[in-house]
């Protein structure tokens, strides 16, 4: 009976040992906790040398996405900013288009070509250019595309194609933020992916932004 005891209380022992750093290991990284649900979104393009990150917090959906006239209206005007009078404009890296009727986009000096600025567009307007801090070894000229090549009415063509395939998929729902990575001079559209209730697709969108392949997972 003694050796029973011993071996109840041993195992008692473990258990509470075991529980205590359970408790301890949840404290320390929670899991599902509220600001991971509450993340914004991030768009983030990696090269082999840096990781260029851009994070914005979506505002309330205007259909800004899938409108040509407002569209039209903000690439016209980012054309018309004074420094960029007479020279071609060359998008570097990225660029995020909001259902919010918000753009951020990156582009390359107008005069000096180993800098890049930031403009924002919102409410109608650009603003900007914010210095972007570059690594030594970012390779710039490999993540150029003229401004002419990734027209903004390819943004419409994909928010119209996406909203129509997610309409016919159970649970999910139109999309929000559209963004463009380049790489090797190439653009590559964003999301990639539709998510319902019950199933999820791969969407892939060609430069000029009609419908390369559209298959489920």
């Amino acid at each position: 009976m003694r050796k029973w005891s011993v071996f109840i209380m041993g195992g008692f022992m473990v258990l509470s040992c075991r529980q205590i750093s359970k408790s301890i290991d949840e404290t320390i990284n929670p899991i599902d906790s509220v600001a991971d649900k509450q993340k914004p979104v991030t768009t983030v393009s990696t090269t082999t040398s840096t990781t260029h990150s851009v994070t914005h917090q979506e505002g309330e959906s205007t259909g800004f996405l899938t409108d040509t006239l407002k569209l039209l209206q903000a690439a016209d005007l980012l054309r018309k900013l004074p420094q960029y009078a007479g020279k071609e404009i060359y998008v570097y890296s990225s660029a995020s288009f909001f259902d919010d009727g918000r753009i951020f986009i990156a582009l390359q000096h107008p005069t000096n070509p180993k800098y890049v600025d930031n403009y924002q567009y919102e409410k109608g307007k650009w603003t900007g250019p914010r210095p972007e801090q570059l690594s030594v070894k970012e390779d710039i000229k490999n993540r150029l595309v003229p401004l002419s090549q990734m027209s903004f009415i390819n943004v419409c063509r994909i928010g119209r194609i996406y909203n129509k395939k997610a309409s016919e998929i159970e649970g999910a729902t139109p999309v929000t933020h559209i963004y463009v990575n380049i790489w090797n001079n190439i653009i590559q559209w964003f999301p990639n992916t539709i998510s319902g209730s019950r199933e999820r697709y791969l969407i892939e969108f060609n430069t000029n932004g009609t419908l390369k392949s559209f298959k489920q997972r």
